[in-house]
């Protein structure tokens, strides 16, 4: 019997947790090999599956009643509904004093506040990247809108970043919670404004933004990998409103980065705010050790084990300034931002709002792109309007609480 027992433990014992996330390449590698590392051979192994369809494979994989130990998504409101739901688990003690906001607010669910998902990646949005040396009087702004997940996006984000300083966290805070009309005319001024910045557009410039992926097209120099917008596009656009990711792509060009207030000048009287994204772990399986995981996860060891894996330009960023930062110059500058200079740090708007009205307005931002007109506008702004009151009336208490989208950098 000693045996057996001893033989069972043996095999619990090499049975991994499967951890699911976003990062392929180079980037899942690195977290890969950080994930080995960080078994320390006393329980269980870890197994990393990386995918870029991540939303469907897990619903996929929840259907067939085989979800991931761990799950790693940047959808608050993804999370939100998985949560209202009961597919996560509240996490350790440890683990949910590492929950900085605006990263992972804690939920009331059932009765009960608790905190479902802790941020192991994060990343600053308002930023504008530009050619080394090129003014910021008169930008021709780089576009490019495809995406092989959700096209749209660095769309959406436009609009987002545009009425964080226009309007305030505050204002943005009651629209991204689904509190504030579409119609309001501070979220309409966002679009308007987003759309003369960037001014008049031939339809053949239209049709290459539509068309090209938001990381520029290939770079035979590069092996292949991408060139980014700033040196892809046809005329050469000088300015890229992109988040702090996209420094792997211009890893050794000759490139700026700048907060992104500076270019509304005279528009934005919240230059202090910053829209940020994140990576978070949320535990989907109900085996205890999973939520030990997210516990080493977000801890000091599994951070300082990424970044050593992680190439230079792909070293990530975390929420708190004790965290190691990454060590390029660029790198550098936007931890110091991320972790210091801002006074208000708003999680992205769109991955708030539910699925379905996020993915709607990815649309609407496509449409918009394409034909600016005010009539255009008002039909798209009612469209999501409705979207939004149809989420409302399922989303209910498990809605991420309005004092958890903004918050001043933590940690």
């Amino acid at each position: 019997m000693l045996a057996v027992t001893a033989g069972a433990c043996a095999d619990d014992r090499r049975e991994p947790l499967v951890v699911l996330g976003p990062w392929t390449g180079d980037e899942g590698e690195a977290f890969e090999t950080m994930l080995r590392r960080l078994d320390d051979g006393a329980g269980r192994t870890y197994t990393y599956q990386g995918t870029r369809s991540l939303r469907e494979t897990l619903v996929a994989q929840l259907e067939a009643d085989a979800p991931p130990d761990v799950a790693i998504l940047n959808s608050v409101g993804e999370l939100t509904e998985y949560a209202r739901a009961g597919r996560l688990q509240p996490l350790t003690p440890a683990a949910t004093a590492r929950a900085y906001p605006p990263w992972a607010p804690a939920l009331d669910v059932d009765g009960a506040r608790r905190t479902y998902w802790v941020p192991l990646k994060v990343d600053l949005k308002s930023l504008v990247w530009s050619v080394r040396g090129r003014p910021a009087a008169s930008p021709r702004w780089c576009v490019g809108l495809a995406s092989q997940a959700t096209s749209g996006w660095p769309g959406t984000d436009w609009v987002e970043d545009i009425l964080l300083h226009q309007a305030g966290p505050d204002v943005y805070t009651e629209w991204a919670t689904g509190r504030l009309s579409w119609r309001d005319r501070r979220v309409r001024a966002a679009w308007t404004t987003w759309a003369a910045l960037l001014g008049d557009r031939s339809r053949a410039s239209l049709d290459q933004s539509l068309t090209t992926p938001y990381v520029g097209t290939p770079d035979p120099a590069k092996g292949g990998g991408p060139r980014g917008l700033l040196y892809s596009l046809t005329p050469r656009c000088t300015h890229e409103h992109q988040s702090a990711f996209i420094r792997y792509v211009y890893a050794g060009d000759p490139v700026d980065v700048r907060p992104s207030a500076g270019f509304l000048r005279g528009r934005a009287a919240h230059d202090g705010a910053y829209e940020v994204a994140g990576d978070m772990a949320a535990v989907f399986g109900d085996d205890p050790a999973a939520r030990t995981l997210v516990e080493r996860l977000s801890g000091a060891r599994a951070r300082t084990l990424w970044r050593a894996e992680a190439k230079r330009e792909l070293r990530p960023f975390f929420p708190a300034a004790t965290d190691p930062q990454p060590t390029d110059p660029t790198g550098r500058r936007i931890a110091g931002i991320l972790t210091g200079r801002a006074r208000t740090l708003c999680f992205d708007a769109s991955d708030v709002m539910p699925p379905g009205l996020r993915d709607a307005f990815h649309r609407a931002v496509l449409q918009y792109f394409r034909d600016p007109a005010p009539r255009r506008l008002d039909e798209l702004l009612g469209q999501l309007d409705t979207v939004r009151e149809d989420a409302a009336e399922d989303t209910g208490p498990g809605r991420p609480p309005s004092s958890g989208v903004c918050a001043p950098p933590g940690g």
